[in-house]
């Protein structure tokens, strides 16, 4: 038998419209975005409205979390739930990307997907059970952080202030349960060459060409790389993104730099990245005494995992249940999200969202029937885990 909890859809059309219809493009991607002032202050408007605890943290003059919290009469288990408010940006769109257009229960806009469909279920969850009269033991903690799409300076921020018993990041998941992601290491490559005329190859030293062999060296390093293998994500991996060099044709380049980018799984460490890179690089050294290059490390991300046995995990799968009345598929992410964050500062965590399409894309839109479901199902969650129930 399933059960399910009776959310104002009315209501909840009226949040998400709002929230799409606000310009919240991080300004780090895209030199117009506003950043995320004036979503924070919607936001901020509305969990006032429904008597939570509300704090802010101001990040940067277009950068603002905010928090709302529920505060439990005592005794159970808290609950932290996590979105970001900033968006990518909107230059390759082909829809009006602030209008909210709704059609065949799809909502459309940027950032209706990823992720202001489910700022509006975590927001209409703690008011679905309100409207029923229940009060949660546990706190209820409710967070909008800034910054996802860029550095994360938001969750950052979040997590020396503010933990839980367990979290929920409602990234769109189309309603799986997302148990692990990926992590990633960027890497600035250096490599030095001679310069001289194009005339006179005796005295020049080929910067790009050295690279080249840098990179053949990435596709052996991307063959063994492939005998590691997680059971949800698959294989790690590493590729060139940006590759800069040289100064005009008729002169040989002193200098080439190389961006790359290392994809890690769980069980992978910063460490192993550099053994790989000092390795390959001594390599190239002993095979070539005029190859000069270095590499710095300018930018790690975690990956993230937690077992299909944790409370949250399980409590989550259960609300699934009660809803649907199946069993919720277990599932992993490819690319990297705050979770990360939150599980590393010892809350454990689970993602959990809605369904959609056109993340980062030219049509982007939310499945409203899945962010009612969602919504429903985080109720659930809440009345579970937060009463401290088994």
């Amino acid at each position: 038998m399933t059960s399910r909890f009776p959310v104002d859809e009315k209501k909840l059309m009226n949040v998400l419209r709002s929230l799409i219809e606000i310009n919240s493009v991080n300004p780090y991607l895209s030199h117009d975005g506003p950043g995320e002032s004036e979503i924070a202050e919607y936001i901020q408007g509305v969990l006032q409205g429904m008597n939570l605890e509300v704090h802010t943290q101001q990040l940067t003059d277009k950068a603002v979390n905010v928090i709302g919290i529920w505060r439990g009469t005592g005794g159970g288990k808290s609950l932290l739930l996590n979105g970001h408010t900033d968006t990518v940006g909107v230059s390759n769109m082909q829809i009006p990307p602030f209008v909210a257009e709704v059609r065949e229960g799809r909502v459309y806009g940027r950032g209706s997907c990823d992720m202001k469909g489910s700022l509006a279920a975590m927001i209409l969850a703690v008011d679905t059970l309100q409207r029923t009269g229940y009060q949660p033991a546990g706190d209820v903690i409710l967070t909008f952080v800034a910054d996802e799409e860029y550095k994360s300076i938001g969750t950052e921020a979040l997590v020396k202030s503010y933990s839980a018993d367990a979290a929920i990041v409602c990234e769109p998941s189309d309603l799986t349960a997302v148990v692990a992601h990926k992590g990633f290491v960027w890497i600035t490559v250096e490599v030095h060459g001679k310069a001289a005329h194009g005339s006179r190859p005796a005295e020049g030293i080929d910067a790009i060409v050295k690279a080249g062999k840098l990179l053949a060296e990435l596709e052996t390093l991307s063959r063994d790389l492939e005998r590691k293998q997680h059971p949800i994500l698959g294989v790690p991996s590493i590729h060139a993104s940006l590759i800069s060099g040289g100064t005009e044709i008729s002169t040989y380049p002193d200098y080439c730099r190389i961006e790359l980018e290392r994809r890690t799984i769980p069980g992978e460490q910063l460490v192993d990245v550099t053994v790989e890179l000092d390795a390959l690089f001594r390599r190239l050294k002993e095979a070539d005494d005029q190859f000069q290059a270095s590499y710095e490390i300018t930018f790690v991300r975690e990956p993230f995992e937690i077992s299909d046995d944790a409370p949250i995990v399980q409590t989550l799968q259960s609300a699934y249940r009660n809803y649907f009345g199946e069993e919720q598929l277990i599932a992993g992410f490819s690319g990297w999200a705050d979770s990360s964050l939150i599980h590393e500062a010892g809350t454990p965590t689970v993602i959990f969202g809605p369904y959609g399409a056109g993340l980062h894309g030219a049509v982007e839109y939310v499945d409203f029937d899945s962010v009612v479901q969602m919504t429903s199902i985080l109720a659930g969650v809440i009345r579970s885990f937060c009463q401290g129930e088994k």
